[in-house]
């Protein structure tokens, strides 16, 4: 017997089969699309490394000589990169403690707090006197806020990465993928152009006393934008109720660790290879031509700027070749290749302009094809209840090991023992990659 429903008017009754019917159809997730979340991806992952290279570059250009004067121009920079790693380091901290946030406080809480706290970091850098005013306190401060960049970071996981993964087409996974991934090519051709434009525009002394402040005041207005707009995405009832359908929720750490961290340790080695080399034709070169050319280093900029578009373009050709071969498979085929550039390091970054330009184009055309399906490798592989965490923390161990480190030991080799040895770096985290790669073959990269 069917119960139906009577309404005030009692003019209409409904079976209560048809009102859910409709319920349903008015809350039919299907009607949010994946270039919807892939947008909110987008926005999300371009903020955070317009940040990431802002930093990067002040960490190369301005930082040695205004933090450590006391210092040789290496060891400055060295100094300066140790502080660089401290955001990677801090960042699963951050994962940790915001999603305690969010289990609290809700989704939206914890992204508005985590990205408050980012652009209070990234500000407070804008403002932070130099080691003339405070001594080794502006390096002690300077050191904090970028721990609370790191913190910020971890903390501003949205789960958005895999719930594009997971409703993407079956025969477009490939291609939706690499869409987040297109933050980092132009995070960094608009921070390289602003600093390009900034020294070409001002005096060293301009440029030294107030010029490199603006792009963090810059960061700080990007962050605010993006905070709403990935608020308006992660807040509304259809994101919600299919963030939950999914089960993309924070998990005990302990007891992810426990069940799943074979899949965080193997997603963090599968795409080693890919964070390492973006760091080495980063921020490591930019540091080399700094400290031992003569070169201009706004012309060197713009050099890389290009090599960041031939990155995107790489990063979209990714999605077409691992919907066409598989995920695995583009991925060990790109850590081959990152092999056999790492051979070619010390021919082509002591062969002059011309030397250093080739690296740069080709390293960066290479590293669009890698990274482009470098993140969310492991996606699948977690258990429901354990996806949200595990991403996060496989994303944070991934930039650790892979990235965190890459600028200061690569200068440090080059500097100390020659380019063969950054070489020999790279190639190190190619051979990781492929070994982990080997070691899950049953692993579906495709998801």
């Amino acid at each position: 017997m069917r119960t139906i429903e009577h309404h005030p008017d009692g003019n209409n009754i409904q079976p209560h089969s048809v009102v859910r019917d409709r319920q349903h159809a008015e809350h039919d997730h299907s009607v949010i699309k994946p270039g919807e979340i892939a947008l909110g991806v987008v926005i999300g992952r371009a903020s955070e490394h317009f940040d990431f290279f802002v930093y990067a570059m002040a960490s190369v250009l301005v930082f040695p000589s205004m933090f450590f004067p006391f210092a040789s121009r290496l060891d400055g920079s060295l100094y300066a990169f140790v502080i660089f790693s401290f955001a990677f380091m801090a960042r699963p901290f951050g994962t940790v403690l915001f999603m305690a946030v969010q289990r609290r406080f809700g989704r939206e809480v914890k992204l508005m707090l985590a990205l408050l706290l980012l652009g209070i970091s990234t500000a407070g850098i804008a403002f932070l006197p130099g080691f003339a005013q405070l001594g080794m306190t502006s390096i002690i401060f300077l050191s904090l806020l970028r721990i609370g960049q790191g913190i910020a970071i971890g903390g501003s996981w949205d789960g958005l990465p895999s719930l594009l993964a997971l409703n993407a087409p079956a025969q477009r996974r490939g291609w939706y993928a690499m869409l987040g991934q297109l933050g980092a090519p132009i995070g960094f051709m608009v921070a390289g152009a602003l600093f390009a434009w900034l020294l070409t525009s001002l005096s060293m002394t301009d440029f030294m006393g107030w010029g490199w402040r603006f792009p963090f005041y810059a960061a700080f207005a990007i962050n605010v934008v993006a905070l709403f707009a990935r608020l308006r995405l992660v807040s509304t009832n259809e994101y919600a109720h299919l963030l939950e359908e999914r089960e993309l929720e924070p998990s005990n750490v302990a007891d992810m660790t426990r069940s799943q961290g074979r899949n965080v340790l193997i997603g963090a080695l599968a795409a080693l290879a890919s964070y390492a080399l973006f760091h080495l034709v980063t921020v490591f070169p930019l540091s080399w031509i700094a400290l031992h050319s003569t070169r201009s280093i706004s012309d060197f900029l713009i050099i890389q700027i290009l090599g960041a578009a031939l990155m995107a373009l790489g990063v979209i050709v990714s999605g077409l070749v691992a919907d066409r071969f598989g995920r695995r498979t583009t991925l060990a085929t790109c850590a081959v290749l990152i092999a056999v550039l790492s051979a070619f390091v010390p021919l082509l970054l002591s062969g002059g302009v011309a030397g250093e330009n080739m690296f740069i184009l080709i390293g960066f055309g290479l590293l669009g094809l890698s990274y482009g399906q470098a993140a969310g490798a492991v996606t699948a592989n977690f258990m429901p209840k354990y996806r949200y965490t595990g991403a996060a923390l496989t994303s944070d161990l991934s930039w650790l090991v892979g990235a965190g480190f890459a600028p200061l030991v690569a200068l440090a080799l080059a500097s100390y023992y020659g380019l063969a040895y950054v070489g020999l770096y790279l190639i190190s985290g190619a051979a990781c990659s492929l070994a982990a790669l080997v070691l899950n073959r049953q692993l579906d990269i495709s998801a």
